[in-house]
């Protein structure tokens, strides 16, 4: 790819703290998958927002926002799911939902990192009115 990306005089060098997000986005999509979710979409992005993995388990829709933290210090992983990322997963879902003519049941899962420490939090997000 960086290849590519030379050729056409746009190559982007890449900050560590990119390349280890994407290395957490990469290990929770394998993990998601042995547990038997489907990849919908990786790395949905609109103006409302971003989602970081959109998985099918069975017949429910997941937006997985994935989250890491060398230490959990400051509450850890978890604690960076703000009110404000937590809308911005809201309006970027409903963007992403508007392709369907009925849609699916859905849910919010975080992936958490906090170190080499692994947590998978299903229905971590409430998409409430008051989320608005």
């Amino acid at each position: 790819m960086a290849l590519f990306d030379r050729l056409r005089g746009s190559a982007r060098t890449r900050t560590s703290k990119q390349v280890s997000g994407d290395a957490a986005e990469d290990a929770a999509l394998a993990f998601l998958c042995g547990e038997g979710l489907r990849q919908i979409e990786r790395n949905f992005r609109c103006k409302g927002g971003e989602i970081d993995l959109i998985m099918q388990d069975g017949d429910t829709l997941v937006f997985v926002e994935v989250r890491q933290r060398s230490k959990d210090s400051f509450g850890g992983a978890l604690a960076s799911v703000t009110r404000a990322k937590q809308r911005r997963l809201i309006v970027a879902a409903q963007i992403f939902l508007q392709r369907y003519r009925m849609p699916p049941a859905c849910r919010f899962d975080v992936i958490c990192y906090d170190g080499d420490r692994m947590n998978w939090l299903k229905n971590a997000v409430e998409a409430t009115p008051e989320a608005f």
